[in-house]
């Protein structure tokens, strides 16, 4: 989205006469601002506001809302299945193209648990996070109408698998709103709710440094939150989570955030991979050894030339939001440069940090060089993350939901019926009573 909405501006000329098309294709109609969603699941911005629409926002471009299946670079033919599509069964349509520019992204990476799949919520799209919102409230209240102690343990146990950004970040967020709703329960207090965070590596947070990922181990360990470092999930099946220190959890919730994997359509282009699965780029974010085709962000494997020059050779562009964003603007200038005949440039970005929540007023930054904890660090996790979201539409609606969360209290509200919208009407239609009546 961002390469297009640079290369919207660079060939603006050229769209108006007709000579440059620019084709998006997407599985969903909109773009999501991923460091946003802890906070739209904790309630603290509305989930809308946390994706940007791809319609509105590229109004020059003609947006189609689809999948990509397959891409034939030598014909430069992509096949791409739409909702239309698949309504007519006559399988995916052909769009030709004289420039490729792969940006999928990644998608979450699983192992081979036993019961993981049956039981594990992922924490990636706004659909996953809305739905572990509903989720985490509902669990608040089985626990606050059954009777059975093993049921209310259960559902009262909370556990999250990794400890980078996401798992640490969504932990944090609803843990805070959980402790804050048990004060509207009348037989659940804070202290009955049991939240884990399991990392298999030494630390967490490995990006904001060491010092600072112990400092945040300290600080979620002092609001009871078990931190379990060096830890794997050996199994979650009947819905008890096994570590591999031996202790069992009875768990209702499993949030499995345990890093990522590039999009499976890459290895179904053809064209050169890495051994971790992302394409081999040049420094112009060319797909090594290929004409017209582009990559960036998380599924390009693009050489860190300001780390080669501290003195890593080989180092490779790590696949995160500062990266990505600075590459698409490089990567938007070196194919209008390319159009005129001109040598595009190479991308160089000095790694300058990283910032990450630890909840309400609590965070932790590694800037510059410096170090932040507490408040100052959560102010400038929102600042930077504020001044990034695209357009000022929804910089302007998300710093007004956090004004008003500011002034008003929490939404403790489960919307969990959302996600089966039907039910109430079928249950209507086939039984001829309401849902709630007797």
């Amino acid at each position: 989205m961002y390469t297009a909405l640079r290369l919207e501006r660079t060939l603006k000329q050229q769209l108006g006469r007709g000579e440059v098309q620019i084709v998006v294709v997407d599985p969903e109609p909109y773009m999501t601002y991923q460091p946003f969603l802890p906070e739209a699941a904790a309630g603290s911005i509305s989930p809308r506001h946390v994706v940007v629409p791809l319609r509105r926002t590229l109004s020059k471009c003609q947006v189609i809302v689809g999948e990509a299946k397959a891409i034939d670079h030598i014909k430069r033919v992509a096949s791409i299945e739409t909702l239309a599509t698949a309504e007519e069964g006559t399988g995916a349509i052909e769009v030709p193209y004289d420039e490729l520019v792969l940006a999928p992204g990644s998608v979450s990476r699983t192992l081979p648990i036993p019961g993981l799949a049956e039981h594990g919520i992922g924490f990636k799209t706004v659909e996953e996070a809305i739905g572990l919102r509903n989720h985490v409230l509902e669990q608040l209240d089985i626990a606050s109408s059954t009777r059975s102690p093993e049921v209310r343990d259960a559902a009262l146990t909370f556990v999250f698998v990794g400890g980078g950004y996401a798992g640490v970040e969504a932990l944090a967020e609803l843990e805070d709103m959980a402790r804050y709703a048990c004060r509207y329960y009348h037989n659940v207090q804070p202290d009955d709710v049991k939240f884990l965070l399991i990392e298999a590596t030494d630390r967490i947070l490995p990006e904001v440094g060491e010092e600072m990922g112990r400092y945040a181990v300290r600080e979620l360990r002092a609001r009871s939150i078990d931190v379990r470092l060096e830890t794997r999930l050996d199994t979650c099946e009947n819905r008890i989570a096994v570590l591999s220190d031996g202790s069992r959890y009875p768990t209702r919730t499993l949030v499995w955030t345990a890093g990522v994997k590039p999009h499976p359509i890459l290895a179904a282009t053809g064209l050169p991979l890495n051994k971790r699965g992302r394409l081999r780029c040049t420094p112009q974010l060319r797909v090594h050894g290929t004409e017209h085709a582009w990559s960036a962000g998380d599924a390009a494997a693009v050489p860190d030339l300001a780390a080669e020059e501290d003195g890593s050779p080989g180092a490779e562009c790590a696949p995160n939001a500062q990266h990505a964003v600075r590459q698409a603007r490089r990567l938007a200038a070196n194919i209008t440069a390319s159009l005129k005949g001109e040598e595009p440039a190479d991308y160089r970005h000095a790694y300058v940090g990283s910032v990450a929540s630890l909840g309400l007023h609590k965070g932790v930054a590694q800037v510059y060089g410096r170090k932040l904890k507490g408040y100052p660090a959560w102010f400038m996790h929102r600042a930077y993350h504020l001044s990034r979201v695209p357009t000022m539409n929804r910089k302007a609606r998300v710093l007004a939901e956090w004004t008003l969360s500011g002034l008003f209290k929490r939404e403790i509200v489960s919307l969990g019926s959302l996600e089966h919208p039907r039910a109430e009407f079928e249950l209507a239609a086939g039984t001829g009573r309401h849902p709630e009546g007797p």
